[in-house]
């Protein structure tokens, strides 16, 4: 991976993360048209630089994020979900996370899904999260273990299906991914560490180079978001999700194959 690389992912991270279309599956795919996805480094890096996505968060929601510990034990219940099936299925993850194809299928899907799921739902009228809606959007966010699943849209959407607001399912969403993604940053880090995986002067700055990118880039994301999803809804992202998974597949099949492996 050269710098310009490394800034591209990194971008891609930021705009993506908190989009609901699938920042794991767009990494995945922009690797693989890289050439440099079989590397460990760019899945070591893919993880690591999640790490400046989620101090965007905090660093947008800093007064709302340290509230009452009520509101950490309410995230905590969310995210038990992620870690007991994180546990239970990651050999699994990491053989679907080598399968573009796999990417493809889910954008494709997940597509059709939120081209629906403002008429399933509407924009609800609750603001306020109890401790059984958290548990549940804690499992919806376990559909994104499969790439190209997006975490914050199967999330939202988990909000709203409990009469969420689009606003205040986002947010929530927002504010999970910060245990969540740091707790599957250093799973993988220390995984990679117990492989005997080592890091290099200029690997080190990439990743570094890859936070700062993807933390500012977050910033912006998060932003534009909010502001579009309480006014629009979510059918340009399902539109969005079904060309670009089409167009993987297309480009897999009839063009060249994409791999990882």
């Amino acid at each position: 991976m050269d710098t310009l690389q490394a800034i591209v992912l990194a971008i891609i991270e930021g705009i993506t993360e908190f989009l609901p279309v699938s920042s794991t599956g767009h990494m995945i795919i922009a690797s693989s048209f890289f050439g440099i996805a079989q590397e460990d480094f760019t899945k070591l890096f893919t993880i690591v630089i999640q790490l400046g996505t989620i101090l965007s968060v905090v660093v947008l929601y800093f007064k709302r994020f340290f509230q009452s510990i009520d509101f950490y034990f309410k995230l905590l219940v969310a995210f038990i979900p992620a870690v007991v099936f994180g546990l239970l299925l990651s050999d699994y993850i990491d053989e679907l996370l080598e399968s573009p194809v796999t990417v493809a299928i889910s954008l494709v899907i997940g597509g059709f899904i939120l081209l629906k799921v403002d008429d399933w739902f509407g924009d609800g009228e609750t603001t306020e999260i109890s401790y059984p809606t958290a548990f549940k959007i804690g499992l919806f966010q376990c559909l994104a273990m499969i790439p190209g699943i997006s975490r914050s849209g199967a999330s939202i959407v988990g909000g709203m299906s409990q009469k969420l607001t689009r606003t205040a399912a986002a947010e929530f969403s927002f504010f999970l991914a910060v245990p969540t993604m740091l707790g599957a940053t250093l799973k993988k880090s220390y995984d990679y560490y117990q492989a005997g995986f080592t890091l290099t002067g200029e690997q080190i700055n990439l990743l570094i180079i890859g936070n700062v990118v993807g933390f500012l880039v977050a910033l912006l994301a998060i932003k534009t978001f909010i502001d579009y999803l309480g006014k629009h809804g979510f059918k340009v992202f399902g539109y969005y999700r079904i060309l670009i998974g089409i167009l993987v597949l297309i480009i897999h099949y009839f063009v060249g194959p994409l791999t990882i492996i």
